[in-house]
């Protein structure tokens, strides 16, 4: 008894802290790639500006300044869960939006992402050769496991903890991200057109290719507008794949 109490305790504390680490890290690259910086974020519902946060539970938007709703009540700010993220269609970093010390970061990763180096290049190879195996190092997880509560005595343990150990492995795979895209993956870096489909029209942006993920895919130097009324600017914009497509390599 006290074995199975102790693999217990060891299988919960293991799980806590694998799981608080991977949670943390799961957090949207692309998303990311904005935060600190004033963007505006377009949603089936509304257009709402602000300073980003991202969070691995969601992001928020700080309003330049406080504001008051149509019942009196004072704003500060704007919560977007991840639950929510479906209500998302891009998100906009205007570059005449942006603070000096903005200006400066968003040229240096505009210089990095635009054609980039073979060391760059070799980072992500590296990081998608991780993404790659992760699936068979979970499933060589499962075959381990499973074959050890077939032949152990601690089969009884092991297989009260099955629980602990899926959830484990879901944060793992959710730290680690999307799983490559190949079709996508060779125009990193380059100039490409994605359709975007916005109200009842398919509308074509051209832009320099820097990331996805599962749920966005993030476009720099592009001639962009949250409102028909308004002019294009230059902007870089991340965009929701349910509602975009890389069509074609731009250049």
């Amino acid at each position: 008894m006290s074995d199975s109490f102790a693999i217990t305790i060891a299988f919960l504390v293991v799980t806590a802290l694998v799981g608080a680490f991977a949670r943390r890290r799961a957090r949207d690259r692309c998303l990311l790639s904005f935060s600190d910086d004033a963007v505006v974020l377009e949603t089936a519902d509304d257009v709402i500006s602000g300073t980003l946060t991202v969070e691995n539970t969601g992001l928020e938007l700080v309003y330049p300044s406080v504001r008051t709703n149509s019942d009196g009540h004072q704003e500060a700010s704007y919560l977007l869960y991840k639950f929510e993220y479906s209500s998302i269609h891009a998100l906009a970093r205007f570059h005449a939006d942006l603070t000096a010390a903005g200006k400066t970061a968003r040229e240096r990763e505009l210089r990095q992402t635009y054609h980039p180096t073979m060391l760059r290049r070799l980072r992500r190879q590296t990081w998608n050769t991780l993404k790659t195996v992760r699936d068979s190092v979970l499933e060589l997880v499962d075959s381990i496991l499973s074959a050890t509560k077939r032949v152990t005595p601690a089969r009884a343990v092991l297989t009260a903890q099955d629980k602990y150990v899926s959830k484990m492995k879901r944060d793992l795979a959710g730290s680690i991200g999307t799983a490559f895209e190949p079709l996508m993956e060779k125009y990193i870096g380059h100039r490409v057109v994605v359709e975007v489909i916005k109200g009842e029209g398919v509308l074509q942006l051209s832009g320099v290719l820097k990331d996805y993920t599962a749920d966005f895919v993030e476009l720099l130097d592009v001639n962009y507008r949250t409102t028909d009324e308004q002019a294009g600017r230059n902007a870089d914009v991340v965009i929701s794949r349910r509602h975009a497509v890389v069509r074609h390599l731009g250049e």
